[in-house]
């Protein structure tokens, strides 16, 4: 994909059609969700270590289909202060892994008014390639300020050298795509990497927080101001967390750990009442965590025209 076949915004196609921004304020700061579109992939992802029966129940009780289903893809964009903060960048293209209906940030950027050149820090919750490939597209860096501040865990950066995919239960030809596109994007960007060990303040009321479990890097995006509060929290919560909090997301690099940040954080949000974004829940991916007996229960936003 390169920067000049992306649709000008006065021309719609079909896929304008489709929601792919939603506006939230929390106090002075600006969020807004965006739609790096859909990731298909097979439902053995959505637990690997559940029961076959359990996770077909589930998948029938949602109304689902048993053989595929749609991870959603979302990034925000923060607006604090004078600066703006791209979190997470999108699958970018991998013409390996034929995924047409991802990969769709930078031009969804740009129908949303979001210049590249506007973007002053990048915050990775971790480095798999739906997370960091929207920065590899032909023509992005150019496009970026040349003193974009890209925070990162150091963790996750030092991970990345020799990943470990023993816990994995991923899709054939995943983990060698994961691997070239962490290598890729730390050769090109090495320069601009912010690294920290736990915690790290990137703007007024907005700061990343090192959760380990699904990568050991992976951190989860807090913004406070006002009173109002808005976790993003990357790839610790899936759809079927809630109900299932045990189950194993298949690409977890320690499924056991992120299983323990799960609970722990949807517990922490069910008791704050602070809203919820996640990389894989369904577009706008913005609500709030209830409790329902031993387990979790979402509660979507009602959509503010």
């Amino acid at each position: 994909m390169n920067l000049q076949d992306i649709p000008s915004p006065g021309r719609p196609t079909p896929e304008d059609l489709v929601p792919s921004r939603y506006a939230v304020r929390i106090g002075e700061i600006d969020v807004m969700v965006i739609s790096d579109g859909v990731l298909p992939l097979p439902t053995r992802m959505l637990g690997p270590n559940a029961d076959a029966t359990d996770r077909a129940t589930w998948l029938k009780d949602m109304f689902l289909p048993q053989d595929a289903f749609d991870w959603s893809l979302n990034v925000v964009v923060v607006r604090s202060g004078d600066q703006t903060i791209l979190v997470d960048a999108g699958l970018g293209l991998d013409p390996n892994l034929n995924l047409p209906r991802a990969g769709q940030l930078v031009r969804r950027l740009e129908a949303a008014g979001i210049d590249l050149a506007s973007v002053t820090d990048v915050i990775l919750t971790h480095m798999h390639m739906d997370h960091i490939g929207g920065l590899l597209v032909d023509g992005v860096k150019d496009r970026l300020r040349p003193d974009l501040r890209i925070h990162v865990a150091a963790a996750e950066v030092t991970f990345w050298e020799t990943p470990d995919f023993t816990h994995v239960d991923m899709p054939q030809g995943f983990p060698d795509a994961l691997r070239a596109t962490a290598k890729r994007f730390v050769n090109a960007y090495r320069s601009q990497l912010c690294l920290f060990d736990e915690t790290y303040e990137v703007a007024p009321g907005v700061v990343v927080h090192r959760t380990g479990g699904h990568t050991p890097g992976h951190s989860v995006v807090r913004v406070a101001s006002g009173g109002d509060r808005l976790t993003f929290a990357g790839d610790a919560v899936f759809a079927v967390g809630f109900d299932h909090p045990d189950w194993h997301n298949g690409f977890e690099h320690d499924p056991e750990e992120a299983a323990r940040v799960r609970v722990r954080l949807l517990t922490e949000l069910a008791a704050t009442g602070e809203q919820l974004v996640a990389t894989h829940l369904p577009f706008p991916s913005v609500g709030r965590v209830a409790i329902d007996g031993n387990a979790f229960r979402w509660v979507p936003v009602f959509w503010d025209y």
